[in-house]
């Protein structure tokens, strides 16, 4: 099943991070997401003016409420920026690469 259509799994503590092969597996998954330091992921979305950036970042609201899981987001004219983690571990869990999978849906425009 693709991660987009997966449910992320609130973190309760007490596990590991992602690190190495598992981690570079979620990776391939989700086009132009850098992993920062096994730590967090990020990605900047372009648009053609300021109005588009601000409707893409309230659908990346709704999506973080509906699923739990709430990014840091960035908003600038012409652009929005996501950086995602497990704040419970201060590290990277399969959930922050289902929410970065959903975000990648959100239609353009």
């Amino acid at each position: 099943m693709s991660l987009a259509r997966r449910e992320c799994i609130p973190c309760k503590g007490g596990v590991p991070p992602l690190k190495g092969e598992e981690l570079e597996q979620l990776k391939e998954q989700v086009d132009g997401w850098d992993v920062i330091d096994e730590h967090h992921i990020t990605k900047t979305y372009k648009f053609p003016n300021f109005v588009k950036a601000l409707a893409f970042v309230n659908k990346v609201g709704e999506i973080a409420e509906e699923q739990g899981h709430h990014p840091d987001i960035f908003l600038t004219w012409g652009k929005a920026g996501i950086k995602t983690w497990t704040h419970k571990i201060d590290g990277l869990t399969e959930s922050d690469f289902i929410l970065a999978a959903k975000i990648d849906e959100i239609p353009e425009g």
